[in-house]
């Protein structure tokens, strides 16, 4: 996906529209992740807005409400619209069944000439689906709900397995946990992975896990007396402009190449190769916002050897070149 700025330099406009039996903790990391991102000179950079069809009180699916002060005019002036999840109504509905007030909220928002983009956290893909959003295009939801989504809506691409899925000016995620990653990327997406990576400091997450990484991953957390692959993870992270093999990775952790591989699949969901490719991105894309230097040191130092190699990952991971990427999000050339 091509990286994007947005077009003013006001605070972009954020619209979470909640519903009865929202999910408390989707509607709190959608404003803490976007409510931290900031300019350089410490400026918000979105304005997050808690809406619904009618503003009031609002009941979750814990044991105690929430307030929505905001009500379908905050969600059809968007920039964005975001859709968290309510397991009250989220798997009853059906093509075309989505209640009036809400089709109509939804239509003016992403109808013609609405320039606002529109996203899903966990089964609030069924919302998005309903309104007809996904016709044609891929998406995903939660693992648990993927076969139901599937059979209900069989003109979308479900994807059952990736953490999310960004279509442009529709995105879907899967469950709660995926919502953090679907909120950094589409942050990376607009401002970069400098702003991106200090919003997960900030919020002490991950700064970047790929929307095609596997949704359920067998071991997240090492069991105890179980070996972890995470020694070696750290160490390779402060090697990343070495020419890193398996075999190096897995005699950090005293495991044979297929064990170690093993257990890296389960607790990351990628093999070695491709979590260490993903990490090396990360670094130029880092290297091309914060410094000068040219393309062919940066290759160097992040690990791809090459300015051609790293033009290739670029391209492949990113659908831009590394000049283009530091034109977007620093206004300068790349060398």
């Amino acid at each position: 996906m091509s990286a994007e700025l947005p077009t003013n330099t006001s605070p972009h406009k954020l619209a979470v529209l909640v519903r009865h039996g929202v999910l408390p903790m989707e509607l709190g990391l959608i404003h803490q992740l976007f409510g931290n991102a900031r300019s350089p000179s410490g400026e918000p950079l979105y304005k997050p807005l808690t809406c619904a069809l009618t503003p009031g009180r609002i009941r979750t699916d814990a044991d105690f409400p929430i307030y929505a002060e905001h009500g379908p005019e905050a969600i059809t002036t968007a920039d964005t619209v975001i859709v968290p999840a309510s397991h009250e109504e989220d798997e009853s509905l059906l093509p075309g069944a989505l209640p009036p007030a809400l089709a109509a909220t939804l239509k003016s928002a992403t109808g013609a000439g609405a320039r606002a983009r529109i996203a899903s956290i966990c089964t609030g893909a069924f919302v998005l689906a309903a309104a007809g959003l996904l016709d044609g295009r891929r998406a995903t939801t939660h693992w648990l709900s993927t076969d139901l989504f599937a059979r209900t809506f069989p003109t979308v691409t479900v994807d059952p397995d990736v953490l999310y899925v960004d279509e442009g000016e529709v995105l879907t995620s899967a469950g709660e946990a995926a919502g953090i990653d679907l909120c950094l990327h589409m942050i990376r997406r607009d401002h970069g992975a400098a702003v991106a990576a200090d919003v997960a400091r900030r919020t002490v997450v991950p700064p970047h896990r790929e929307g095609g990484q596997a949704q359920y991953i067998r071991r997240p957390v090492a069991e105890p007396r179980t070996a972890s692959t995470g020694r070696a993870r750290g160490w390779a992270l402060t090697r990343l402009g070495e020419p890193l093999t398996l075999r190096e990775m897995a005699d950090r952790e005293s495991m044979s190449v297929r064990t170690f591989s093993r257990r890296f699949r389960e607790e990351t969901g990628l093999t070695p190769m491709q979590w260490l490719t993903q990490r090396r991105i990360d670094r130029a894309r880092a290297l091309l916002e914060e410094t000068d230097h040219t393309v062919d040191r940066i290759a160097a130092d992040a690990g791809f050897g090459t300015a051609a190699s790293l033009r290739q990952h670029f391209q492949a991971g990113l659908g831009v070149s590394p000049g283009a990427y530091r034109m977007t999000f620093r206004g300068t050339r790349g060398a």
